[in-house]
């Protein structure tokens, strides 16, 4: 039986440069017979990619006059994604390169603070002085503030104790220094996801980009993720629409096909 071809690319968001940023994996379902792949196939080669996330993109029905917005016409794609485990509802990382994917082939809510619970992660933060400690999505994951971005880059994960916190995941973030480029600073770990730490996330600075605007008295904003990958993100918070613009760059490097 003759299989099916899927293109693919390896992506690396929030970077410019090869090997940096956060990659991802970017599958593009463009038959109907390809999107009824199934789930347990896309897992199947998120666990091969072994990336952060695997994006499978397919095209969406024909959404009539109401579809495309703002006037702009062109065709139009769903996208899921997934860990290597399981599939996770958003993430921002993945999505970026899934736009790069699309360009380059030419196709084209923050939960209420609560600061008085404090993680019990003595080993992870190794003392470090927390300012801030606050909960955000449906998963009431932690963003941990602390006073400097020495402490972030400091820090020695113990994954072990992250995974007993309540919450989904960890991001731990600081003011970034005076005269930086940057205005804050963040590491993210999310074990129980299958990522010990996020390399770039995108989704979390959905809870970031109001909680620093707030502190800093700006909307636009410019984020570093201080892992060993290291990216930037530029955010832009559009209070009255309840939106945040996530930007980056992206560069692809790898590309090939998929057997059905």
């Amino acid at each position: 039986m003759a299989k099916r071809a899927v293109r693919y690319a390896v992506i690396d968001a929030f970077t410019s440069t090869p090997f940096k940023g956060n990659p991802a994996a970017v599958c593009l379902l463009d038959a109907p017979e390809d999107a009824a792949a199934g789930d347990d196939w896309m897992q199947s080669v998120a666990k091969e990619f072994n990336a952060p996330v695997t994006a499978f993109l397919s095209r969406a029905v024909d959404v009539g006059s109401d579809g495309p917005t703002n006037g702009v016409a062109g065709p139009r794609f769903n996208i899921r994604w997934f860990t290597s485990v399981l599939e996770v509802n958003i993430c921002g990382h993945a999505t970026l390169a899934a736009a790069h994917f699309l360009w380059s082939l030419d196709l084209v809510n923050v939960a209420e603070c609560d600061t008085s619970e404090k993680p019990l992660i003595p080993d992870t933060l190794n003392g470090a002085s927390v300012i801030n400690v606050l909960k955000f999505g449906a998963d009431e994951d932690l963003i941990v503030e602390l006073s400097s971005t020495k402490e972030i880059l400091n820090l020695q994960p113990n994954f072990e104790e992250i995974q007993k916190c309540a919450g989904g995941s960890l991001a731990v973030t600081a003011p970034a220094p005076a005269g930086s480029e940057f205005d804050f600073f963040t590491r993210y770990f999310c074990p129980k996801f299958g990522v010990y730490e996020d390399h770039v996330c995108g989704s979390v600075h959905c809870a970031l980009a109001p909680y620093w605007s707030k502190k800093l008295g700006k909307n636009s904003l410019v984020a570093y993720m201080a892992s060993p990958r290291s990216g930037r993100l530029d955010l832009e918070l559009i209070a009255e629409a309840r939106r945040i613009c996530i930007r980056g760059e992206a560069v692809t490097v790898m590309t090939g096909t998929l057997l059905v």
